[in-house]
C-alpha cells in the first residue's frame, strides 16, 4: 500500500514543483468515465503547463528537466512509473505558452492499447494545437497522415470519443496548466478497486489498509492508536498529504475532492519539545551543514505508544515515523523527531534513503538522541527515570500518610502503612521502563488504596474484542518488519552488487600483478643471458 501512496505523492511532487512557474493548486479528485460508467483519478494544476517539446520528454521514458536544487523530483521515469501503478491508462492535456505561441497538447500513456495492439515498442501517440490565433490550429511535425493517426489512436483508446469533446478538456485548465487523467484503475486480489472512493467524500483513501482500521468494538487504546495521524497515513490521501511537506506554502493549495488539506505540523503536537544540532560529517568540509532535529513528547504520551522520526529531503517527507529503536524496546515510546537531511540521498520511490555511510551515522546519531531526550524527560509523562528507586516512593507514601493523619480522626484507617506494604510488595516488579502510576509533570499524586489495588490488579479474562485490538497491533507490528525486512534484502542484493564489482578488481589486479612478475622474469632473463 506504500506504493500507491509514493505514486500519489510523486504526482503532487510534480505540481508542487510548478509553484516556481506560478501554480497557485493542484487538485485531486474522482471522475466519472461515461463510457463504461467506472472511476477514473484526476490531477490538475495551474503551472507553467508543457509544450510541445516538455510533454515529449515529459512522457519518454528516462528522460528528467529538474536539476534545480529547489525541485523535489530528479528522475524522469516518475511520472510514467506513477500513472502506470495507479492505472493502466492515463491521458495529459497540457495548455502553455513560449515566445509569445500558446500551445496545447494530448498525449496517450496506455498499456491496454499496447498489450491489445501487440506492440513491441512503447508507442505514445500525440497530437499538438497551436492556438495563438483566434482557432485551434493542428500543429504538424512529420505529416497530416501521421498526426490524423495518432488522434484517432488517443480517440479509440481514451474515454473521449471525438474531437470536439478532447478539446472540451482544456476549458478548466485556464490559460496555462496541466490536467492527468488516469483511467482503468488496477483492482485488488479480490476484484475491487484498490483506491477507495465512497468511504469518506472528502478523501481517497486505499481499500486494503481502510478495511483494516474499519472494526468495531475495539479497546480505547487500539481506537486511540488508529485514529492517530501516523497510522491514518497509512490509507489516507488527506492525512499522508496533510504532513508530505515539511514547511507550509504561502500561495499553494493542494485541493483533494473539493475541499484544500490543512497543512499538519507534528512539532505543534509535541509537548516539552526542544531541538537538537547534528552537525553530518560529510567529504567536502567546506560544504558543512547543521541539522536541527525538534524532538519531544507526543501531547497523548504515555497512553498511545507511538516513536519515530519524520525525517525530510528537500521539503518532502520521505520517511513518516521512522521507528530507530528495536521493536518490543519501551525506551522512546511517545518521542516523536522531526527534521530535515537535505545531505543524503533518497531512493528512486522516494520513500527511503539510501544507504550511505551518511545515512548510517544519522541513524546512529538519532538513537542516541532519542535515548538522551528520554533519560531525561520521561519522568515528565509519567515513566520512572533510569535512576528511579522505589524506596523513595515509600518514603513519599508514608510522608503523604502522616499528613493526613494530622487532619483525620484517630478512628479513621490511615491509608499509608496500606500503600507502604503494597509498594513493598510490588517492589520487584518495578522496572525504569514502567509508568509511575498517575505520576504529572507539575506534581506527584498516589492512588488511594482502592484506585492503587485496581491499578495493579488483572482482569482474568480477555474478551474477544481486547483480542481483535491485539491482532490489529500485532499486525501493524509485522508490517514494520516486513518493511524491514525488504530494505535488509535490498540492502544485500547492493552489497552482493558490491562484492561482485570488488571481486572483478581484484581479478583484474591479480592479472596486472602476474603480467608484471612474467614481465619482470623475462627482463631478469634478458639481462643475465
Amino acid at each position: 500500500m506504500c506504493i500507491l501512496r509514493a505514486t500519489i505523492a510523486e504526482l503532487l511532487d510534480n505540481a508542487v514543483d510548478e509553484i516556481q512557474n506560478g501554480a497557485t493548486f493542484v487538485k485531486v479528485d474522482k471522475l466519472g468515465i461515461m463510457k463504461d460508467n467506472s472511476p477514473a483519478l484526476l490531477f490538475l494544476d495551474d503551472g507553467g503547463g508543457m509544450d510541445p517539446e516538455a510533454i515529449r520528454k515529459c512522457m519518454s521514458l528516462g528522460y528528467s528537466s529538474k536539476k534545480s536544487k529547489t525541485t523535489i523530483g530528479q528522475y524522469g521515469n516518475g511520472f510514467k512509473t506513477s500513472t502506470m501503478r495507479l492505472g493502466a491508462d492515463a491521458i495529459v492535456f497540457s495548455r502553455a505558452t513560449r515566445l509569445s505561441r500558446t500551445t496545447q497538447s494530448v498525449g496517450l500513456l496506455s498499456y491496454t492499447f499496447l498489450r491489445k495492439t501487440g506492440q513491441d515498442d512503447v508507442i505514445i501517440p500525440m497530437v499538438d494545437f497551436d492556438i495563438s490565433g483566434h482557432w485551434a490550429e493542428p500543429i504538424i511535425y512529420s505529416s497530416q497522415e501521421d498526426w490524423t493517426e495518432n488522434l484517432k489512436t488517443i480517440l479509440d483508446w481514451s474515454p473521449f470519443e471525438s474531437k470536439e469533446e478532447l478539446m472540451l478538456q482544456f476549458e478548466d485548465i485556464g490559460f496555462h496548466g496541466t490536467k492527468i487523467i488516469i483511467y482503468n484503475l488496477w483492482l485488488n486480489d479480490e476484484g475491487i478497486y484498490e483506491l477507495s472512493f465512497d468511504d469518506d467524500s472528502e478523501d481517497i483513501r486505499l481499500r486494503d489498509e481502510a478495511n483494516r482500521g474499519a472494526q468495531t468494538k475495539l479497546r480505547k487504546h487500539t481506537v486511540k492508536l488508529l485514529s492517530h495521524i501516523s497510522y491514518r497515513i497509512r490509507y489516507s490521501l488527506r492525512a499522508y498529504a496533510s504532513i508530505l511537506y515539511l514547511r507550509k506554502f504561502p500561495n499553494f493549495k493542494i485541493i483533494l475532492r473539493g475541499k484544500p488539506v490543512d497543512w499538519f505540523d507534528i512539532t505543534e503536537e509535541l509537548k516539552y519539545s526542544k531541538v537538537v544540532s547534528y552537525r553530518p560529517q560529510l567529504a567536502m568540509p567546506s560544504n558543512e551543514v547543521t541539522v536541527n532535529t525538534t524532538i519531544g513528547f507526543l501531547k497523548e504520551a504515555p497512553s498511545i505508544n507511538v516513536s519515530g522520526y519524520n525525517v525530510y529531503h528537500k521539503n518532502r517527507l520521505i520517511k513518516p515515523f521512522w521507528k530507530v529503536t528495536a521493536d518490543g524496546y519501551s525506551k522512546g515510546n511517545g518521542v516523536v523527531g522531526v527534521l530535515e537531511a537535505n545531505f543524503i540521498e533518497p531512493t528512486h520511490d522516494k520513500q527511503d534513503f539510501e544507504r550511505s555511510l551518511l545515512f548510517v551515522r544519522l541513524e546512529t546519531r538519532l538513537k542516541q538522541m532519542i535515548m538522551e531526550y528520554w533519560k531525561g524527560h520521561c519522568h515528565l509523562v509519567g515513566y520512572q527515570p533510569p535512576n528511579f528507586k522505589p524506596q523513595e516512593v515509600q518514603k513519599e507514601v508514608h510522608l503523604q500518610g502522616l499528613a493526613g493523619r494530622l487532619s483525620k480522626s484517630h478512628n479513621e484507617l490511615p491509608a499509608d502503612q496500606h500503600a507502604i506494604n503494597m509498594v513493598r510488595e510490588h517492589e520487584e516488579d518495578l522496572s525504569s521502563d514502567q509508568p509511575i502510576i498517575d505520576l504529572r509533570a507539575d506534581d506527584v499524586h498516589y492512588l488511594s488504596n482502592e484506585q492503587h489495588v485496581k491499578s495493579v490488579g488483572t482482569s482474568s479474562s480477555r474478551s474477544a474484542d481486547q483480542i481483535r485490538g491485539e491482532n490489529i497491533e500485532l499486525f501493524i507490528r509485522c508490517e514494520e518488519y516486513m518493511r524491514r525486512e525488504a530494505g535488509l534484502k535490498q540492502t544485500v542484493e547492493d552489497l552482493e552488487k558490491e562484492l561482485v564489482e570488488i571481486k572483478g578488481k581484484c581479478a583484474e589486479l591479480s592479472s596486472l600483478l602476474e603480467i608484471k612478475r612474467k614481465q619482470k622474469k623475462i627482463k631478469a632473463h634478458s639481462e643475465h643471458v
